[in-house]
């Protein structure tokens, strides 16, 4: 059964720092698009960051030049590295990671991470 693991949210004061992990497992097959979104109270979950295939990565304009996506396709596992992080990042965080069988997109997320940023 594939899961998505998460890990690394937190409290953390305005300016600050965090980095989120997920591990994708339970798969013969490897993830394809691997992401993260957020979803803060009384709003829609939103992309933050993603990595479609290869070294193509995608930005929410919010997090541009402040937040980092990377990947290590050896342990399928994506990070989140965010920094300068504001009030208006607090929000749970969610993996994301799709993966494509016999021409099928299956598409998982984990089960979230609160980050919240205090001011």
């Amino acid at each position: 059964q594939v899961q998505l693991v998460e890990s690394g949210g937190g409290l953390v004061q305005a300016g600050g720092s965090l980095r989120l992990s997920c591990a994708f497992s339970g798969s013969i097959f490897s993830a394809n698009a691997m992401g993260w979104y957020r979803q803060a109270p009384g709003k829609q979950r939103e992309l933050v960051a993603d990595n479609p295939s290869g070294d193509s990565t995608n930005y929410a304009d919010s997090v541009k030049g402040r937040f980092t996506i990377s990947r290590d396709n050896t342990k399928n596992t994506v990070y989140l590295q965010m920094n300068s992080l504001k009030p208006e990042d607090t929000a749970v965080y969610y993996c994301h990671a799709d993966q494509f069988r016999r021409g099928v997109k299956y598409d998982y997320w984990g089960q979230g991470t609160q980050v919240t940023v205090s001011s």
